[in-house]
């Protein structure tokens, strides 16, 4: 017997600790199957495109507890889009978007939530920072006052083993708590974005405060038809 998803989100929440906050995301998944997720008791979404997520956002304006998550790559000429849509942006993966959105959150009067995304390892086909760039930028973060900096978001390199893939979060959280040590007045970094459908276990132990699910909870997604929904990209694949 196949599933429901009511029944895999059941069983996924069952199991989480109270204190992870479950994403269900929902590229390429259906407006039916989000409505599903809410009503077995999601509240959180992540969608990796700005254009898809606003076509589905449209149709979900009476769910009126959802928090949507932004977990692909941002494109600084969606930056203003992106902060109307989402109280999350998870991918913020460079000096120069965070800066974009400091100016526009300003103009907006919001103060959107933002997790910095980091690279580990070496990785050409992920975007963030590596650990000594985002050392190097954390002073002119730091300044980025319209911004709620709470976290770090990291993805590891596909082909990885459990034990390489369980050291990058690891490592991942050492570098919170040395970003926390240094007292920066507008970093706050707290949350730890890390884990997906085949390694989320492994990030809870590493002390992950946030998993981003899809495939566990959805199945196997079938592509959306709309004819305007930007393609998938590989990168940020959940």
């Amino acid at each position: 017997m196949v599933e429901s998803i009511t029944e895999r989100i059941t069983k996924i929440r069952s199991n989480l600790p109270a204190s992870i906050r479950l994403i269900a995301v929902t590229k390429q998944v259906s407006v039916d199957a989000i409505r599903t997720a809410y009503a077995a008791g999601i509240r959180d979404f992540g969608e990796n495109k700005v254009q898809e997520a606003e076509e589905k956002q449209a149709q979900l304006q009476d769910l009126p507890e959802i928090t949507w998550h932004l977990i692909g790559h941002l494109q600084t000429n969606k930056a203003a889009k992106a902060l109307k849509q989402f109280q999350w942006i998870h991918s913020v993966d460079n000096l120069k978007l965070a800066q974009r959105l400091d100016r526009l959150a300003e103009e907006l009067s919001c103060s959107p939530n933002i997790c910095l995304q980091v690279k580990i390892l070496p990785d050409p086909n992920k975007y963030g920072w590596s650990i000594p760039e985002l050392i190097t930028d954390l002073p002119e973060l730091n300044q980025c006052q319209h911004l709620k900096i709470k976290g770090l978001m990291t993805i590891p390199p596909q082909g990885l083993d459990h034990g390489q893939t369980l050291s990058v979060f690891e490592k991942t959280q050492e570098l919170a708590q040395e970003i926390s040590k240094k007292n920066l007045s507008n970093l706050n970094i707290q949350e730890l974005s890390m884990g997906m459908s085949e390694d989320y276990n492994l990030a809870i132990t590493a002390g992950t405060t946030m998993v981003r699910l899809g495939r566990i909870l959805f199945g196997e997604r079938s592509r959306i038809t709309h004819k305007n929904v930007e393609s998938s990209s590989p990168l940020g694949r959940k």
